[in-house]
């Protein structure tokens, strides 16, 4: 039987092969949470880069490319990396500092550049005769199709990566007089590709590093049921360690130690009707991202067999709304000042973080209604696909009666792209998970 290291080897050999041999213009890799989408990117664009050709690096978002180029020159010291921006932005000082990196604004200032690295929305400013033979997109469920349709014509080949889980590509414009066409530049640019070129097969990554073996099956199930893949790691590989010696148990304790043991938690509140910005559920929450730091936790893994402290900047409180993020970090300013680092932020923003232990606001918490925004599966996905070690969550009872009153009524359209899984069985498959490991309080 091959180990996971070896299942993902022969699966990215397969994949550089099929794309560098040429017969394809174009590839679609498919990845689930953790599975080391960037890691594959840069491994590609290095395989083509040092056979001497130039190969091209599409990101969707600044902070991405970033993080693409610094990889990529560490991967490539010996050849240039160009980082393709907008006139007058100011890179990250880390990024200046390295010495095979070079940055510009036009694509015809990086000539000797092998790799070049640049937005989506950058690429599609590039005025040139000149076709690049190779371009790499990163997260391309989150890149719209008209985008693609942008920047496709300076490219021969192109490979995409991207994670179907995640959220779809966002638009302040509604849509709806374009749904069901083929050319929906609302849909994301895999999506179209796809539908537009039936024979093209995605592959498919087969491991996930960041989950452990208790969230993996759990987000497979609920969020990739077309889709298998597998932990990187095995039961008891990772360990949440929480000191009880001396300590007053609270709901909050207990919900801890519930999720230190099995990789999950629920703190369930009384059932009660709320506003989104709820005075109970967001100080519930604050108190268990604080309590995790207080209480001196303690994370082993792979990583540091030896374990090592929790700090804030490896806890990540998640939210739907931004006005919750907004009063999440006021209470968190009330607090203890070693929860200073903490990161709190909505699930779009939280897409391809990774933490040791995540703190959900769950979207349907308080609700009188489920809205197509929050069935969304991929909002919920984000949310509780981050963590390498735990993940709880905050909301209050009655949320799968919510969903029970509130079936999804989406209107269908002919020749719609029918994206899966369906947001209500998402919602009731991971409710249905955290009712085992469930922790109520009094109210």
């Amino acid at each position: 039987m091959t180990s996971p290291h070896e299942r993902a080897e022969l699966k990215t050999a397969e994949i550089i092969a099929a794309f560098t041999s040429g017969r394809h213009r174009g590839v679609v890799v498919d990845s689930p949470p953790g599975a080391g989408k960037s890691t594959l990117v840069g491994r590609i664009a290095a395989e083509i880069a040092t056979g001497g050709e130039t190969v091209v690096v599409v990101a969707q978002t600044n902070a991405q490319v970033d993080d693409l180029v610094a990889k990529i020159a560490a991967r490539l010291p010996h050849l240039t990396v160009g980082r393709l921006s907008r006139e007058g932005y100011l890179a990250p000082s880390s990024l200046l500092l390295l010495p095979n990196v070079q940055v510009e604004s036009r694509a015809e200032d990086l000539p000797d550049c092998r790799v070049l690295v640049g937005t989506a929305a950058k690429w599609a400013q590039v005025q040139s005769t000149q076709m690049w033979p190779w371009a790499v997109v990163d997260e391309a469920y989150q890149m719209r199709s008209d985008s693609l349709l942008l920047i496709g014509e300076l490219f021969t080949r192109m490979l995409l990566v991207g994670d179907p889980g995640q959220l779809d590509p966002f638009s302040p414009i509604d849509g709806e007089r374009w749904a069901g066409l083929p050319w929906d530049p609302m849909q994301s640019a895999v999506a179209v590709l796809l539908r537009n070129n039936p024979d093209i097969v995605p592959y498919e990554l087969p491991v996930t590093w960041r989950l452990p073996p208790s969230a993996a099956t759990v987000v497979q199930e609920a969020f990739y049921p077309f889709t298998e893949f597998d932990a990187g790691t095995q039961a008891g590989d990772r360990a949440i360690h929480v000191p009880t010696v001396g300590i007053r148990r609270t709901a909050v304790d207990e919900v801890i130690d519930l999720a230190a043991g099995t990789g999950w938690g629920f703190l369930e509140l009384p059932a009660r009707n709320t506003l989104r910005t709820d005075v109970d559920t967001i100080t519930a929450t604050v108190d268990v991202a604080v309590r995790l730091l207080q209480r001196g936790t303690e994370t082993v893994c792979e990583q540091a067999p030896g374990g090592r402290r929790l700090t804030a900047d490896r806890i990540a409180i998640g939210a739907a709304h931004r006005d919750q993020v907004a009063a999440i970090t006021r209470e968190l300013r009330t607090r203890d000042d070693a929860a200073a680092g903490l990161r709190v932020d909505t699930a779009n923003r939280l897409q391809g973080a990774e933490l040791d232990i995540t703190v959900i606001l769950h979207p349907l918490s308080g609700r009188i209604d489920a809205t197509p925004f929050h069935l969304t599966p991929g909002r919920l996905c984000v949310l509780t696909s981050r963590h390498r070690h735990a993940s709880i969550v905050v909301g209050r009872r009655g949320m799968p009666e919510l969903l029970d009153a509130h079936p999804s009524t989406e209107p269908m359209h002919l020749k719609d792209f029918i994206k899966f899984p369906d947001g209500w069985e998402a919602n009731q498959a991971v409710l249905a998970h955290l009712a085992n490991h469930r922790v109520s309080t009094r109210g």
